[in-house]
């Protein structure tokens, strides 16, 4: 359309540009990173807190 390739075809041939992927040593998706990193802390922060109100209240 409008004398551009399909969406397809121009996402293949930019895949085919990329070096090959090495095992191991990559995210394919940032934005995924970046919630998995954030939800990680959140749960061990969290825990963190809810064990010195604990430890605070004396309830451990």
């Amino acid at each position: 359309m409008f004398g551009r390739k399909p969406l397809e075809e121009r996402l293949a041939e930019r895949r085919a540009q990329l070096p090959p992927l090495e095992e191991g040593k990559h995210f394919e998706h940032g934005p995924a990173k970046f919630v998995f990193i954030f939800l990680i802390v959140f749960v061990v922060l969290g825990h963190f807190v809810g064990l010195f109100v604990l430890m605070a209240l004396g309830q451990h």
